[in-house]
This record gives structure tokens, sequence and C-alpha cells, in this order.
């Protein structure tokens, strides 16, 4: 799959493509339809199917200080969409600049100047160009001046996630925060992930018996509220369970906020430095105070025995 950033790196002989545009964090179920079906058309007209998404989000452009948290980082939006047959992924630089582009302007620089769309795929409440004022009616409108058309797609999945609401990447935020993981899983259709190179805590936890690595979150990462879970933790493409611990440690009256995962019956790991994936599968508990460390090490054992039995559990289905 090809990956370009900005539009100068589109290949000058690039040929007519199936597009569709949006942010696409968390590549949830709603997105794989509306994707999904542009791979579908790129196949059955023979040419490639591409994804244009932005960075940074738009609204940090247009709305400084309101940047989402994400649900993935650009480079597994990428991976997410090869798995789903995208053959090309556009990030455009949303500047202050482009944010003032007409929908005319962006459909004749993007759509028909770089990528030459033979077809546009997109969900009912597409909206792009300067505040937002052009439409999927707009975009099909100018397809017959430019030679492209427009298929929308009904990207409302719902289910028992958020109480039966459509399923969004709002909706999965909010998920996350709460730390219903389990919900927010229904939704991406795989477990949340978080992701970040390894870093020196305190090593209480090597202390106490139960080595931890301390992630050094991505920016902007949508962190599950504090607590316990169980998950997994990746790292030089191994898959490990893990207990996971997200908060600021009570127990030793910590302020800053972290991401900690113990590889369950793993020993001597080295992970220093390394870039790794933490995905979440289940809530266990909240974080709390013990009164003694006796009592934590008691918990925490009752966590990793948990943690163990759940990530089993899981991958036995």
């Amino acid at each position: 799959m090809q990956r370009w950033r900005g539009l100068e790196e589109i290949p000058q002989d690039w040929g007519r493509s199936v597009v569709t545009i949006g942010s696409y964090d968390g590549v949830h179920r709603g997105h794989q339809l509306i994707i999904g079906r542009a791979v579908e058309r790129a196949r059955e007209l023979g040419v490639p199917a591409v994804v244009v998404t932005f960075d940074p989000h738009p609204s940090e452009v247009v709305r400084p200080g309101s940047h989402p948290p994400l649900l993935a980082p650009h480079h597994r939006r990428a991976e997410l969409m090869g798995e789903l047959g995208v053959d090309a992924v556009l990030v455009l630089p949303f500047t202050a600049g482009f944010s003032q582009l007409s929908p005319a302007d962006f459909i004749v620089k993007v759509l028909v100047d770089k990528l030459r769309a033979r077809v546009v795929v997109e969900g009912p409440n597409f909206r792009f160009g300067h505040r937002a004022a052009g439409n999927v009616d707009y975009l099909a409108e100018l397809g017959t001046t430019y030679d492209y058309e427009v298929e929308v797609v009904d990207l409302y999945v719902t289910g028992e996630a958020g109480g039966g609401q459509p399923f969004s990447s709002t909706l999965t935020r909010r998920l996350v925060a709460e730390g219903d993981v389990e919900g927010a899983a229904e939704i991406l259709g795989r477990p949340h992930r978080v992701e970040g190179v390894v870093v020196r805590g305190a090593q209480r936890g090597r202390e106490l018996g139960y080595p931890t690595a301390n992630v050094e979150t991505l920016p902007h990462t949508a962190i599950p509220a504090d607590g316990v879970y169980a998950g997994w933790l990746t790292a030089d493409g191994e898959r490990m369970p893990a207990a996971i611990s997200v908060g600021t440690n009570p127990q030793f009256d910590g302020t800053e906020r972290t991401v900690e995962a113990y590889a369950i019956d793993r020993v001597g790991l080295d992970l220093y430095g390394l870039h790794v994936a933490v995905d979440f599968l289940g809530y266990v508990r909240g974080q709390r105070k013990f009164d003694s460390i006796e009592a934590l090490l008691e918990a925490m054992a009752d966590d990793v025995k948990r943690c163990r039995a759940l990530t089993a559990e899981y991958d036995g289905r």
C-alpha cells in the first residue's frame, strides 16, 4: 500500500481511482462499511482505492485547543485500511490556509487534478471545504462537470455499546474515557489500542515482583479511565497477555498519570526504548489505595489471575 503525505507526493502519472475522504479516527465498523465499499467499487472498475485523511485533526486548526483524543495514530489507521484492501492513503496536512479552500477548489485540487477520481464514496453527513460548506449533494453536483460519480453509504451501525447509540468515533472516545473498553471494542471491531515508547519509571512494579512497561503514549491519545484492565502488550511483533494499570499510582501518592503493562508470566523482558502497543480487552477494577503493601500485593495477584483468565478466554473463542 502506498502512503503519501501531501498532494506533491502523489505520482504524476496517477490514473483514475475510487476515493473516500474523512478523518476515519479508529477505523471503526461504520468507517469499515464506507472504506470497504470504496475498495469493492475499485475492484469492480479495476482501479486503485484511495483514502484521503487529515493531520492534524481539522478541529485543532479551526478551533485551537479542541483536538479530540485520538483512537488511532495515522500509521495505525493506514495499517487497518491496508487490511481492508486500500491501495493508497493520502494524509493532507490540515493548515489554516488549507481550511480556507472552498468546496469547489477542494474538489478540483484534490479529487480531480491529483487523484483523478472516478467514484467518490462517502457517508451521508460528509462535509468539506471552508466552513464545511460542501456536502454530498454538492459533491455529486460537481461530479457531472468533472466526470466522477458519488456513492453514499449508510455508515450507521448500532449495537449494545452506548445504550444502542449509532456507532461513531465520538461515542467510542466517550466509552474509552469511561473505562468501558468492552463497549469501545464492539464499535471498533477489535480492542482499543494505545501505543508509545517504553520509558523508565519509578520501577516500583519491579520491586514488588510485577515489572511493568511504562508506556509514554503518543500525543492526544485516547486513554481509558483510571483502573486495572486485562489485555495484551505487543513488542517486537510478539503479543503477550498483560495486566494493565492506568492512573497515578495512588498507593505511592503519585501525581503523573501513566499507562503501565505487566506481561504476565514473562521473566527478564527488556523493553526500554521500544515502541509497543497495549490493547485493552476488559475492565478489572478501579484504582485505589490499600491499607498496606501486603494488601496491595494480594490485590495484584488477583488482578493477574483475572487478566490471565480473560485473555485466555478471548483467545479461545
